[in-house]
């Protein structure tokens, strides 16, 4: 089997450099009319750049379909714009990968709260803002394919990064909300936790394993799950040639008694509480709630 994008319209925010970057060639190598969204600031994300079109002339020199666009992703007003021109020139939106983001790494007690709003305002709000622009055109058009970029920070915690894990795990939250509402639209939404050596990574992995992490290793992965039989619904991590899917996962559990309905009846029941034995991967919120209710109709 081979995946092409031909007749495709793919946007890719952050896509001056990095992992962004190495999307946007790949979809254009495989046919896709590409829209290479950049702002172009530093890792920070103060200032600009015409990152977006140094992207676009490669593709440009390689055959390839593209157009640059610099909007800013936290601005939603841009973000309609670049839909709209998009859908002007090629017809439609078929695609959208957000990776946009910034770092303001410090420890909880060292950082202000305008650092934490900023992050969570470029990544969670600003992915928020690309994905409404596309929404009704894929609604109408009975497809879409829409890729959010989470991170091992959101998933798992990382130290100095309180800001930018929790809008990375708020990502994956969207995500598992919106594959439910455009699954009768053909709308398949998936999230990616990518591991690579970037500028947003350059300090944080080891010098000997920037290598091993090329941005490019990451793109196999984000291009099956935006490709036309991609699943919906995973967090898929990608990093160095390894691929793995991750789970949020429920145990089993058990049922107190009333007079165990305590703090100390928690305490005394946590090894059976905490028991991953046969444990669940809800597909939606409401399967814990039956979930709970058949426990309770058991007991």
């Amino acid at each position: 089997m081979t995946i092409n994008f031909e007749g495709r319209v793919a946007i890719v925010t952050g896509a001056g450099g990095g992992i962004g970057r190495g999307y946007a060639l790949e979809l254009a190598r495989r046919g896709a009319k590409v829209v290479v969204n950049d702002l172009g600031g530093a890792r920070d994300g103060t200032g600009a750049s015409d990152a977006a079109q140094t992207v676009v002339d490669e593709i440009l020199s390689a055959g390839g379909t593209a157009m640059a666009n610099g909007g800013n992703v936290t601005d939603a007003a841009q973000m309609e714009e670049m839909v709209a021109r998009a859908k002007e020139a090629w017809g439609g939106v078929h695609i959208l990968i957000n990776n946009a983001g910034i770092l303001r790494d410090k420890s909880f007690a060292k950082m202000t709260m305008e650092e934490f709003r900023l992050v969570v305002e470029v990544h969670l709000n600003g992915s928020a803002n690309v994905t409404k622009a596309v929404w009704e055109t894929m609604r109408e058009q009975n497809y879409g394919r829409i890729l959010m970029t989470a991170s091992s920070t959101g998933l798992y915690g990382n130290f100095g990064q309180s800001n930018y894990g929790a809008a990375k795990l708020g990502l994956a939250g969207f995500a598992r909300t919106l594959y439910l509402e455009g699954a009768k639209y053909n709308v398949r939404v998936n999230t990616i936790a990518p591991v690579a050596a970037t500028r947003m990574t350059e300090d944080v992995l080891p010098p000997d394993m920037l290598d091993v992490f090329a941005p490019e290793k990451v793109a196999p992965a984000a291009l099956y799950l935006v490709s036309e039989d991609a699943p919906t619904n995973v967090i898929m991590s990608a990093g160095g040639g390894a691929y793995q899917v991750a789970y949020i996962t429920l145990t089993q559990g058990t049922v107190l008694p009333p007079e165990e309905q305590t703090p100390e009846g928690i305490a005394a029941a946590w090894d059976r509480i905490t028991d991953r034995t046969g444990e669940i991967v809800p597909q939606n919120g409401l399967e814990q709630a039956m979930m709970i209710a058949s426990m309770l109709q058991r007991a």
